[in-house]
């Protein structure tokens, strides 16, 4: 079932109707993005109250779940450009239809990777190093999120149909409105019901289903109208997969340099390890703001691919590709100016503050690079070139572990060691991102027109 031309929505010709179109795609986007690990703090806030053993037992757990959710990021990255293509070439059945086989996939994904993570959560947290009531409160942290695995993943790929239909309000409100009832939820189940680390973990997976249901109960009725049955496609979601596994690799390069970084700096001495940590901190919030341009990328890009419109999509590339530069210098210039004090809100060891005032200045200079590898690694989701990003991700680390392995030659300490680390990840790593990514976008050759 085809829409006619004048039915399809392309970006406007002028700067200033373009900048609108970015960012109002963007600044929801980001509100969105930042609810799920909002999901996370609020458990450990809840969860900090009961004692040391349980806030590191659900520390332990979290970890285990934020690793395996983040490696199916792809369920959004994938359902994205695909419903968007397929919108700009003026097909909703077929968007409808790709969006109705990413479901299912993270369905299917979701029960799996319970299923594993239920009765693999001894073996986890014994793997982690935990003993005695830790390694009992992670498993029980473990046990009860898994119930909400399917639905997790059903959200990620919810919100990338929402994304590729150009709509990122949505997932703000649903973000926001489950946020606040995961907070509810767990606070009941935590104290007057007394389960401790399991209540938080059963109030965060209710959330979770809640949040599916909002968006089955939005996305089905579509799906009818396009004239899509409801029943999953074998070969629409073998499609989905296979892209899927690409970016899954993709994913993997980025949390093995993430783990590298992370190895080494726990090598240095626990004074490194904790200004590396605040840094890591800040880098992580900052991608946040600078991953919300890249997800507008992903939809507008792939909706001007699927019209056919090369022109516009060179046009969009460069414009968000400056926007990512610009936000970077801006940001940088804010990090450089807050990092003689931002140790001081997480830490009264002067030394620590030293070292991370160091880190953030690094990390500072390094912001544009980052703005402009977090766009383009958008504009090539956006195109569905998953296999180029596979690839140029396992080089980038190739690339980076060298530079790793250059610090562990020589000893350092607090703010040497924090220093050199930044700068192979922030400029060494981030540098090697950007070549390869501009590298790919010199020329046409991966753009791909049409449905």
């Amino acid at each position: 079932m085809k829409e006619t031309a004048k039915n399809q929505v392309t970006a406007p010709d002028s700067a200033r109707g373009l900048g609108r179109t970015i960012l109002a795609l963007a600044i929801p986007a980001l509100g969105a993005l930042i609810a799920e690990p909002l999901f996370l703090l609020a458990d450990m806030a809840i969860i900090g109250h009961l004692g040391i053993n349980e806030l590191a037992g659900a520390g332990l757990g979290t970890t285990v779940l934020q690793t395996a959710v983040g490696l199916m990021v792809f369920l959004a990255y994938s359902t994205t450009p695909a419903v968007a293509r397929a919108i700009g070439a003026g097909n909703m059945g077929r968007a409808m239809a790709a969006g109705r086989d990413g479901i299912w996939l993270a369905v299917g994904l979701g029960i799996i990777l319970a299923l594993g993570g239920y009765f693999g959560a001894g073996a986890l947290a014994g793997a982690m190093g935990a003993t005695g009531e830790v390694r009992e409160f992670a498993v029980d942290y473990i046990q009860y999120s898994t119930f909400g695995i399917p639905a997790m993943l059903l959200v990620l790929a919810a919100t990338g149909v929402l994304r590729g239909m150009q709509d990122t309000k949505t997932p703000l409100y649903v973000a926001g409105i489950g946020f606040a009832a995961n907070i509810a939820l767990n606070f009941i189940l935590v104290y007057p019901l007394g389960m401790s680390v399991a209540g938080a973990a059963l109030g965060t997976s209710i959330a979770q289903w809640g949040m599916a249901a909002v968006y089955l109960w939005m996305l089905v009725p579509r799906i009818r109208a396009a004239g899509q049955s409801l029943a999953p496609h074998p070969r629409g979601v073998l499609s989905t997969g296979q892209v899927g596994s690409w970016l899954m690799l993709r994913t993997l390069s980025l949390r093995l340099a993430l783990l590298a970084t992370v190895w080494v700096a726990t090598g240095q001495g626990a004074l490194t390890l904790a200004a590396h940590q605040l840094v890591f901190t800040i880098f992580t919030f900052m991608a946040f703001a600078l991953d919300a341009l890249a997800i507008a990328a992903q939809a507008l890009i792939g909706k001007e691919l699927g019209a056919g419109n090369a022109g516009q999509v060179n046009r969009l590339t460069r414009t968000m590709s400056r926007w990512g530069v610009y936000f970077g210098l801006a940001t940088g210039a804010l990090l450089a100016i807050i990092a003689p004090f931002v140790g001081a809100l997480f830490t009264t060891d002067e030394s620590v503050r030293s070292a991370t005032m160091v880190g953030v200045w690094i990390l500072a200079a390094s912001q544009p690079i980052c703005g402009l590898v977090f766009v383009l690694d958008g504009v090539l989701i956006g195109a569905g070139d998953a296999r180029y990003l596979a690839v140029a991700g396992m080089l980038n680390l190739l690339a980076y572990l060298p530079m790793l392995f250059i610090v562990t030659l020589f000893e350092h300490s607090g703010v040497s060691a924090v220093s050199w680390i930044w700068v192979a990840f922030g400029l060494g790593f981030m540098l090697a991102r950007a070549a390869t990514l501009s590298w790919r976008v010199r020329n046409d050759k991966w753009m791909l027109l049409g449905a």
